[in-house]
């Protein structure tokens, strides 16, 4: 009985230190970049579905930042700045990037503004974003794949 005692004790004690020090990881993890994964997605203005719909996005693949965690709800913000609660099984760790600015974006060969233009994407578009080095991202639009100055993107980065 007392060896039993003893090994509960143990067990509880082992699950106290492991318990907290989880909770830290879920805090230490935001913010973080996400993007949206399906074609129709709400935002609400609360952690649950018991509260209204503020947003609804129709854009799949539309880069957003994590900010907050709570059970399965993300806050999130958009690239407007638009801040609001949507379900965890929305989103997903890929990383994508919006076109900034007021004129088209260019995507080149290399990472390069010498390098040979491939195709200009207007402001607004989304697509994959690769590794960023020097001041330029990989990139793919609808297939079209070449690199694009990372300041004309929103998603690259630290969030």
């Amino acid at each position: 009985m007392i060896a039993a005692m003893k090994g509960l004790a143990k067990f509880l004690f082992i699950l106290a230190a492991i318990l907290p020090a989880s909770a830290r990881a879920d805090d230490e993890d935001v913010p973080y970049w996400a993007s949206i994964t399906v074609d129709k997605a709400y935002m609400r203005v609360g952690p649950s579905q018991r509260y209204k719909i503020d947003w609804v996005y129709v854009r799949k693949l539309l880069p957003i930042k994590v900010v907050r965690r709570e059970g399965p709800w993300r806050l999130i913000e958009d690239p407007d700045g638009t801040r609001g609660w949507m379900r965890d099984l929305l989103l997903s760790r890929e990383r994508t990037a919006l076109v900034t600015g007021s004129e088209p974006g260019e995507i080149h060969a290399r990472a390069s503004m010498g390098s040979p233009l491939l195709w200009r994407v207007e402001p607004g578009a989304v697509g994959k974003l690769g590794e960023c080095s020097s001041g330029w991202c990989e990139f793919e639009v609808a297939g079209h794949k070449g690199f694009m100055p990372e300041s004309r993107l929103w998603g690259p980065g630290e969030p």
